[in-house]
């Protein structure tokens, strides 16, 4: 399971090829709950879409450094560099500090309304000086429509404007601006005391310019904190690791789509699960299941409006449509609801570090993942225990589902790994079926609701005797990936969790051993062996951070409080420097794949506030 990276080196020819990428976890996040950028350590903005999450990138050079364009601001001396958030807000601070002097970039995305998809989008870059005297350097070099659409630069006083044919850009600045048509440079001297400001906004017919002064730029920076701050107030965690919980709520906000409730699985496509490698995917979409374990570790933190607004996502664009080759839910939609996200590949872009293909659009969403139906319906049970009772329309909707899954639990699917290599009958798949029934059912007795409780006990109990009976390997001692087979997965960890057996049962307790002799390495824990379970794809992967947070949780609920501490201590240090996980993790503790990911923030929340609980 370990890539060798000499190999890849020879793959390549390109030794040097790492020099012009900084590692995916140098960055930080911002963003305004319609998209978000992504921020260098260096001080360069190498990830940005406009307007929206899924959205052309107009900065790409994370994927591509020659042709993905950028915005660089930076010393122009040497010096070295720190990140930090300005404390409990979405406000990314990049400190430099040369023999001269220090200064810093503030960095944020002003919230305007949420209830509304507001036209505006402002990215603010404000620079200070605050010791000594710092010559800076700065290069705006937009590439639109994933660097492919032409677009054009022309300096208007003290703003520049990008056009291209589907977007245009305002570049206005306090310190002199040169234009060359296409990219816009600057260079300037800030003494002890001094700051600059830069500001990219949308322009079109209907969007007013805005100006940049300094005092309208620190207006800016004083709502945005106040929002964030607001925001974060309502957080009812008080525990041992309050800095790091408070950091994955204010991370899945981020990657919150304000006007429809929407919640994106990540910020960004195609960074690579293995350099060099093609397992490549754009996770900018809402995932069922990511989306309602989001809203569920939110719910534990006391923010129910994101659940509501969820809610009424799935209602409107997902429920009570028409059933689809792969029943009445997908396993995921645009954020504004529509369907059809079909996977196309940008061959113009050659991948970070040289992993290609680079994709956008997602070929999974037409499979068929039966755990959506429990992952979505544990959360509408959470919601209506936690938030706000639920409402006759959508216990109709959910009645309707738990009736489907009653009809098709008992039939092989491509599972929560999305494989490619066709359908399976794998046992977590049953296990969340078992949960969305069980769960309907808890709610129609808590509340009185009509349903048609015999049946649905009918199908959750033979589906809870198909995996006692077919789940469990006799040759491994331990619950496995797929009936009857004897190949592990991670997956199962959810077992005791989701309450389908009891966290000491002795199956259970055989099947933790199992898995960290075979899966867990030094508290990180990968989703399954890709030699002995096929997905139809080459190559291998990191350790799957939500997983190494499963895992916590499961030995937490069995009582190993000792070993649950230490594996979740040691998972907190493979974070990066301001808190932030990508999806997995490398051999050498490097982050891989698309980053920040909601799945790996979520599990961290449950994680910590369930061993919290338990330690006292």
């Amino acid at each position: 399971m370990v890539f060798d990276i000499t190999e890849y080196g020879q793959q390549t020819g390109c030794p040097t090829a790492s020099s012009r990428y900084l590692p995916i976890a140098d960055h930080g996040l911002i963003g305004d709950l319609r998209t978000v950028a992504l921020v260098g350590t260096n001080g360069t903005i190498d990830w940005y879409c406009c307007p929206r999450f899924d959205a052309p990138s107009v900065f790409g050079s994370i994927l591509d450094a020659e042709r993905g364009g950028s915005f660089e601001l930076a010393t122009d001396v040497p010096a070295r560099t720190r990140q930090f958030y300005f404390p409990d807000t979405n406000v990314l601070i990049t400190r430099f500090s040369s023999a001269d002097g220090a200064g810093e970039i503030q960095d944020f995305m002003p919230v305007v309304d949420e209830s509304r998809d507001s036209v505006r989008h402002r990215l603010i870059r404000r620079v200070r000086c605050v010791r000594g005297t710092l010559p800076f350097t700065a290069r705006v070099a937009p590439r639109f429509g994933y660097g492919a659409e032409p677009h054009t630069a022309s300096l208007q006083g003290d703003r520049v404007l990008f056009e291209s044919r589907s977007l245009s850009l305002a570049l206005t600045s306090t310190v002199p601006l040169e234009c060359d048509g296409q990219d816009v440079r600057s260079r300037f001297k800030l003494l002890e005391g001094e700051s600059a400001v830069f500001a990219l906004d949308r322009v079109g017919d209907e969007i007013a310019l805005l100006g940049c002064a300094r005092r309208e730029a620190g207006a800016e920076f004083e709502a945005t904190v106040r929002f964030w701050r607001k925001w974060l107030s309502a957080s009812r965690y008080h525990g041992r690791w309050r800095e790091m919980v408070q950091r994955s709520a204010l991370t899945l906000k981020l990657l919150t789509y304000a006007p429809t409730g929407a919640i994106v699985a990540a910020a960004t496509t195609s960074l690579p699960e293995a350099v060099g490698r093609e397992r490549n995917w754009d996770y900018r979409y809402m995932w069922v299941r990511d989306a309602a374990f989001c809203v569920y570790a939110l719910l534990r933190l006391g923010f129910t409006s994101e659940a509501e607004a969820f809610m009424g996502f799935l209602s409107e664009h997902c429920i009570m449509c028409e059933d689809g080759p792969a029943g009445p839910l997908q396993i995921m939609y645009g954020i504004d609801g529509r369907r059809d996200l079909a996977e196309r590949e940008l061959t113009h872009l050659e991948g970070y570090l040289g992993s290609s293909p680079v994709r956008v659009g997602n070929g999974a969403v037409n499979q068929l993942q039966l755990d959506i139906y429990g992952a979505l319906i544990d959360s509408v049970y959470l919601y209506d225990k936690w938030g706000h009772p639920i409402s006759s329309d959508h216990w109709d909707e959910v009645g309707y589902l738990v009736n489907w899954v009653c009809d098709h639990w008992d039939q092989p699917d491509e599972g929560i790994w999305e494989i490619r290599a066709g359908r399976q009958s794998f046992l977590y798949s049953r296990l969340m079926c078992w949960v969305a029934i069980e769960r309907a059912i808890r709610m129609a007795n808590r509340r009185g609701l009509p349903a048609d409780l015999p049946r649905w006990r009918s199908s959750r109990d033979a589906i809870y005797r198909q995996i006692m009976a077919r789940g469990w390997s006799r040759q491994r001692g331990a619950f496995a990936q797929r009936l009857d087979h004897d190949a592990l997965d991670a997956s199962v960890l959810m077992m005791p969790l989701a309450k389908f057996i009891s966290p000491v049962d002795p199956k259970w307790l055989a099947t933790l051993d199992a898995l960290k002799a075979e899966l867990v390495s030094d508290s990180l824990v990968y989703r399954y062996d890709p030699f002995l379970s096929s997905d139809g794809l080459p190559g291998t992967e990191g350790t799957f951070s939500i997983c190494s947070f499963w895992y916590v949780e499961a030995l937490t609920r069995a009582g190993r409080l000792e070993e649950a501490r230490l594996a979740f201590e040691k998972m907190l240090t493979y974070s990066n420097h301001l808190g932030l996980y990508a999806e997995e993790i490398g051999p050498t503790g490097e982050q891989l794949g698309n980053f920040p990911q909601a799945f790996t923030h979520l599990s961290l929340i449950s994680a910590a506030f369930n061993l919290d609980r338990a330690l006292g």
